[in-house]
């Protein structure tokens, strides 16, 4: 398995209203194409930061589920729904150790 941390800095006093929408319109079209290990919304360092961990069986999994989901109609008519929200974005790849509870 690998793990996409996926965090999203969204504009300030705007993080409620980007997961009520990304939960009511966004999460059941990814959820097809990746499992949602988690999602945490920054309480200290960088603030105004929601971050969803995103688990895959490997990088080409993780490759081919992301251009599937590229090419899903639904998702291409959600992504400008929520760009405003958006300030930044990063992606980190983990691999968990061979002890992590998460395999």
């Amino acid at each position: 398995m690998i793990y996409e941390q996926r965090t999203y800095r969204i504009t300030p006093g705007k993080a409620p209203e980007f997961l009520k929408l990304y939960e009511a319109e966004g999460l059941h079209i990814i959820s097809q194409y990746a499992k949602l290990a988690g999602c945490w919304v920054s309480d200290s360092g960088v603030l105004n930061a929601v971050t969803f961990l995103w688990a895959y069986e490997d990088y080409g999994h993780r490759s081919a589920q992301r251009a599937k989901l590229g090419a899903d109609s639904e998702w291409q008519g959600f992504v400008p729904k929520i760009l405003p929200y958006l300030v930044h974005q990063e992606s980190i790849f983990l691999q968990p150790a061979a002890f992590s509870p998460l395999d």
